[in-house]
């Protein structure tokens, strides 16, 4: 019996795992994120020729779920991720200071998301209030240039997976 409750319990708190390519964004090319079974399930459109960086984020079906663009003329680093309705759903920036490890901030209308960790090396974790909401790591893929991002239930997928995408972009801009 009790057996049956921890199994029940665990199925439910069962994080979701996608798999990203780490070279993921370049303006003008189009990028898939699989799901741990294998399945493409969103894909990241680049937009070639604008002033901003801008990367449309669908689902296989061509659905936009979200826009991501970079803000110019701002102190810090940083970009926008608008809803499909176009308000906006986050502003992920870059700390001003970090004197050790980069440390990045996901702005929502809710509690901030704090990203700690190897942000280079996709090595990093995603909390909110001090409680962790998405975990980022290569070590659960042996295919090179991949890296995953796994989801705690109750969490947007959508929005974690395009700020992982924002990040990996401002981490590493000359891809």
């Amino acid at each position: 019996m009790f057996r049956e409750r921890r199994r029940e319990r665990h199925e439910e708190r069962e994080a979701t795992r996608y798999q990203m390519r780490q070279r993921m964004i370049s303006i003008g090319d189009d990028y898939t994120i699989e799901n741990d079974r294998g399945e493409r399930v969103y894909k990241l459109d680049g937009k070639a020729l604008r002033v901003r960086k801008t990367i449309l984020f669908e689902d296989m079906a061509g659905h936009e779920l979200c826009k991501i663009q970079e803000r110019m003329l701002h102190v810090r680093d940083s970009m926008e991720i608008e809803g499909s309705d176009g308000k906006r759903a986050a502003m992920v920036q870059k700390a001003m200071i970090a004197p050790l490890r980069e440390r990045w901030v996901i702005k929502t209308d809710g509690p901030d998301l704090h990203v700690h960790g190897n942000i280079v090396d996709h090595e990093y974790t995603i909390d909110r209030d001090g409680d962790k909401v998405a975990e980022i790591s290569k070590r659960w893929f042996r295919v090179r240039d991949t890296y995953g991002v796994e989801v705690l239930p109750g969490e947007n997928d959508v929005l974690i997976l395009a700020a992982t995408a924002v990040i990996d972009t401002m981490a590493h801009p000359d891809r």
